[in-house]
C-alpha cells in the first residue's frame, strides 16, 4: 500500500524539475535570441519565426534523446551564440547570408560528431581565448541595462531592482522575474498610452528564407558561432552531466543538434546545442533522489519547450512594441553572470593574460574588416599573440 504513493512522489519531482528547466531556459534568454537575430538583418516576423523554430527543435530534440538514452540530457539554443550575433553587423549579403551561415554552423556541429579529428581540433583552441572572445562579445550587451538608466530610468530601474533582489533570494529565477517586471512595465506603458494589440498578431508563425552561402558571412558568423557554441555550450554541457554521474551521448547529441540547427536555419534559427547551466536543473538532486528516473525531468523539459513555443509569437509582439532599450536591458542582465564567468576564465592563467586581453578587446571593439566581424579577428589576434609573444616568454624562461 505504501509503494504507490512513493512512486507518485518520485515522479512528481523530476516532472517539476523539467518544467522549471524549460521555464528558466526559455524566459532567461529568449530576449538575447531576438536581439541577435534582429542584429543580423531579420525582420520582426523572421526573428519570431527563428524563436519559434528553435523552441520547437530544442523540445523535440530533448524528447528524442531522453527516450533513447534514459538520461537527463537537455538541449538549448546557443545563448552565447545569440549574444555574438547581437554584437555583429548585418552581413553584406543581408539576412539570407546570415541564414546561410547558420546552416554552415549546423553542418560543422554535425561533422564534429562524425569526424573525430574535428572535435580534437576544437578542443585544442585555448579555452581562455574562447572565453575571452565570448566576454568581449558580451560586454556591449551587458552595458545595455546601465546605459538605459540614462535614457529610460523610470522604466528600467524597477527591472534592475527586481533582478538584484531575486539574485539575492532566488538566483535561478532572477532573470525570469526581471522579465516579468519588464512585461509589467510594458503593460503599464501600454495602458497609459492606450496601445492595443490585435489578437490575430499573437499567433506564432514560420517564415522561410532561402539560405545564401556567402564566404564573408561563413568566416565572420559561422566560424565564431561554431567555436563559441562548442566551447561555451557543448563541452561544458558534457562536463555538467559528468559531474552528476552521467555520460553524455556525445556523437548522437551532436548529430541531433547539428541536424536540428540545419533544419531550423531556413526558418531563422541560429544554433542548437547541449544545455550547460540549465542542464543541472534536470540532472541534479532537485530532479529526485532516484538517479535512474531523472531522465523523466529531461522528457518533461522537452514537452514544456514544445508548449512554450506556442507563446513565442505573443512574446515577440509585446517585446517589439516595448520602449526602446527596455528589452535590451533584460537581455544584458541575463548575460552578466555569463560574462563574469568568461572574464574570470580569460585571465585566470597568468601566462595567457596578454593573448586573453587582446582577444577580449578585439571582440569588444566592434571591428569589421573585409565584411568579417570582430569575433573572428579577436580569435585570430589572440592566437597570434599566444603563438609568438607568450610562447617566446615561456621558452626564454625555460632556457
Amino acid at each position: 500500500m505504501r509503494t504507490r504513493p512513493a512512486t507518485r512522489a518520485g515522479l512528481h519531482e523530476p516532472v517539476l524539475a523539467g518544467v522549471v528547466t524549460a521555464l528558466v531556459g526559455f524566459t532567461s534568454s529568449f530576449a538575447v535570441v531576438l536581439a541577435g537575430l534582429r542584429a543580423t538583418g531579420a525582420t520582426p516576423e523572421q526573428a519570431a519565426s527563428g524563436l519559434l523554430a528553435l523552441t520547437l527543435v530544442v523540445g523535440l530534440g530533448i524528447v528524442v534523446l531522453a527516450l533513447r538514452y534514459r538520461i537527463p540530457v537537455t538541449l538549448s539554443w546557443s545563448t552565447p551564440g545569440a549574444a555574438l550575433l547581437a554584437g555583429a553587423a548585418v552581413p553584406a549579403g543581408g539576412w539570407p547570408a546570415a541564414v546561410g551561415a547558420f546552416l554552415v554552423t549546423g553542418a560543422l556541429i554535425a561533422l564534429t560528431g562524425a569526424v573525430p579529428w574535428l572535435g580534437r581540433l576544437v578542443a585544442r583552441i585555448p579555452q581562455h581565448l574562447a572565453q575571452a572572445m565570448l566576454a568581449g562579445v558580451l560586454l556591449p550587451l551587458c552595458l545595455a541595462p546601465f546605459r538605459s538608466l540614462g535614457t529610460i530610468p523610470l522604466l528600467v530601474l524597477p527591472v534592475i531592482l527586481v533582478w538584484l533582489a531575486a539574485s539575492a533570494l532566488v538566483p535561478k529565477w532572477a532573470v525570469p522575474l526581471a522579465l516579468v517586471a519588464a512585461l509589467a512595465v510594458i503593460g503599464l506603458q501600454f495602458a497609459l498610452e492606450g496601445t492595443v494589440i490585435e489578437p490575430s498578431t499573437l499567433a506564432p508563425s514560420l517564415a522561410v528564407t532561402v539560405p545564401v552561402i556567402d564566404p564573408a558571412a561563413v568566416v565572420g558568423i559561422a566560424l565564431p558561432l561554431y567555436v563559441v557554441t562548442m566551447a561555451s555550450q557543448n563541452l561544458p554541457g558534457v562536463a555538467v552531466l559528468a559531474s552528476f554521474g552521467y555520460r553524455a551521448p556525445w556523437r548522437p547529441a551532436l548529430a541531433v543538434t547539428g541536424l536540428g540547427t540545419a533544419v531550423v536555419a531556413p526558418f531563422g534559427g541560429h544554433a542548437v546545442n547541449l544545455a550547460a547551466l540549465s542542464a543541472a536543473l534536470s540532472a541534479g538532486d532537485g530532479a529526485g533522489e532516484d538517479k535512474e528516473r531523472r531522465w523523466i525531468a529531461a522528457l518533461s523539459a522537452g514537452i514544456s519547450y514544445v508548449v512554450l513555443a506556442g507563446a513565442s509569437g505573443a512574446l515577440v509582439v509585446v517585446v517589439g512594441a516595448a520602449p526602446a532599450g527596455l528589452v535590451e536591458a533584460v537581455a544584458g542582465l541575463a548575460l552578466i553572470s555569463t560574462m563574469a564567468t568568461a572574464v574570470t576564465a580569460s585571465f585566470a592563467d597568468a601566462t595567457g593574460r596578454m593573448s586573453g586581453a587582446v582577444t577580449f578587446l578585439l571582440a569588444a571593439s566592434g571591428l569589421s574588416v573585409l565584411g568579417i566581424g570582430g569575433a573572428f579577428w579577436a580569435l585570430v589576434g589572440g592566437l597570434v599573440v599566444r603563438a609568438t609573444l607568450e610562447r617566446t616568454r615561456v621558452t626564454t624562461r625555460r632556457g
